[in-house]
């Protein structure tokens, strides 16, 4: 139809770009916070009462970390953040400039995920790798890791588009993406089809996030 041929002609460009902007911010952050985030799991995972190996003190700090960083609204830390932003990656706003405040955002949430992925492995799985003489590290990751491997994929689609409603939030604060374009657009000059665009988007993202994790956590699910 012409008025669609036009559309795209006038704003194709645009969606591509902040589409690949939004893939880059998404992955990206995600990529490092799960790095970080499943550290920081695993840790509270032994250290806990009961676990492999107890330590009540470190327990309870990283707890406590961990509870800080998931309270903050996002838009709050993103600005909080901006010093820090700015020394790290050298700007505030961008694609680059919304990357350290996502992985903030998004490391808490992933290692109390992985926490509770951990503790859902039955003790007899520990318990026969001990039983063996295997070392922590080694129980870590021929037996915990392994094992929860289907839950902790599931829980990165519900990361992932936890993150994609960040980048949309970060968008008002010009971070870019299609959140950016949103407000640009669809907000400030009344482009209802670049809104339209850009919803339509964000739930084909979700999507596909959704359907690929689901098929990736059935592959390694070996139950």
């Amino acid at each position: 139809m012409p008025e669609i041929q036009s559309f795209f002609d006038e704003f194709g460009a645009l969606l591509f770009q902040g589409s690949l902007d939004t893939c880059i911010m998404v992955f990206g952050s995600c990529a490092i916070a799960y790095v970080l985030g499943i550290a920081l799991g695993v840790i509270l995972h032994l250290t806990a009462p009961g676990g492999l190996r107890p330590a009540t003190l470190v327990h309870a700090v990283l707890g406590w970390i961990v509870n800080i960083g998931r309270s903050m609204p996002f838009i709050i830390l993103m600005i909080a953040l901006i010093p820090v932003t700015t020394r790290l990656v050298g700007t505030s706003t961008g694609v680059r400039g919304v990357v350290p405040p996502l992985v903030v955002a998004c490391a808490p949430f992933v290692a109390r995920m992985v926490e509770q992925s951990l503790a859902e492995i039955p003790r007899d799985v520990v318990e026969a790798a001990e039983s063996c003489g295997a070392s922590v590290p080694r129980i870590v990751f021929s037996a915990l890791l392994p094992e929860a491997a289907p839950s902790i994929v599931r829980g990165v689609a519900v990361t992932l588009i936890a993150v994609l409603g960040y980048t949309a939030i970060a968008g008002a604060l010009g971070a870019g993406g299609l959140g950016d374009i949103a407000v640009r657009y669809g907000y400030y000059r009344f482009e209802n089809g670049v809104m339209i665009a850009t919803i339509i988007l964000l739930i084909v993202f979700v999507q596909l996030i959704q359907s690929i994790c689901n098929l990736i956590a059935r592959a390694v699910d070996h139950r």
